[in-house]
């Protein structure tokens, strides 16, 4: 093989040199300017925002069809107040304690108008089945009434269930006060929420579920229903029963 001289090399870098600065021209026949001649990050500009836009559509839906923003709300309300109360054996009686708790449920419930909630009401295991079912009934019937004295929409709050005895978090045939309880949770929209699609509206929730309490959002200011206004309720012991 023979070797190039200094001459040669010195005419292969000049012919690269002019060809890197010699105008090209696109697939469409167009002039333009070799890879030397364009702004950084020219080559991957599409010129318009489409793409992106639509992939962040398409994230916000997923996040909305996955139910990721109730699941979100529902961590945040379990984070920032107590979701539970308890009650005296054979009892529906809010006392100082769990009216307390409850007055925070219902500020925390004011600031979201378009989520609905349930409260689950249990018993302990002393008694029978089916009257302990309808203890805890009354318990979480009890709480609902308590909340929408302060101001929550009875609407938000229709949703009431039992579990009775069935879900103990002391496994124990005594009296057990931890497990005669009520637990309050997010559940839902609210029926007249309109936000299913990039109205506003949506972004709006996500974006006080993120920046904190105290939006100033409530009841009386939103479409969620008018808010009733009974009384403190302080509840009644029940005599009967065994639980």
């Amino acid at each position: 093989m023979k070797m190039i001289g200094k001459t040669g090399l010195i005419l292969m870098a000049s012919t690269l040199v002019i060809a890197a600065c010699t105008p090209s021209r696109n697939a469409g026949g167009a002039q333009g300017f070799s890879s030397m001649k364009r702004e950084l990050g020219a080559s991957v500009n599409e010129g318009s925002f489409g793409n992106p836009t639509y992939n962040n559509m398409l994230v916000q839906s997923a996040y909305r069809d996955q139910n990721g923003l109730l699941e979100d709300l529902g961590r945040k309300f379990e984070r920032e107040v107590p979701t539970m109360i308890n009650f005296d054996f054979d009892s529906t009686r809010l006392d100082a304690q769990a009216r307390a708790i409850l007055d925070k449920q219902a500020e925390w419930i004011k600031q979201f108008p378009e989520i609905k909630f349930r409260v689950y009401g249990h018993t302990d295991l002393v008694g029978t089945k089916a009257y302990n079912k309808r203890l805890g009934l009354r318990r979480a019937q009890r709480v609902v009434a308590y909340l929408t004295s302060r101001g929550i929409s009875r609407k938000r709050l229709e949703a009431v269930a039992s579990f009775g005895e069935t879900q103990p978090l002391v496994v124990t045939e005594g009296r057990e006060r931890r497990n005669r309880r009520t637990v309050t949770q997010v559940i839902g929209f609210a029926v007249n929420f309109k936000g299913d699609g990039l109205d506003g509206k949506y972004a709006r929730l996500v974006y006080r579920t993120y920046v904190g309490t105290g939006v100033g959002t409530t009841d009386s200011t939103s479409s969620s229903g008018s808010t009733s206004s009974t009384g403190t309720n302080t509840g009644s012991t029940q005599s009967t029963g065994t639980n």
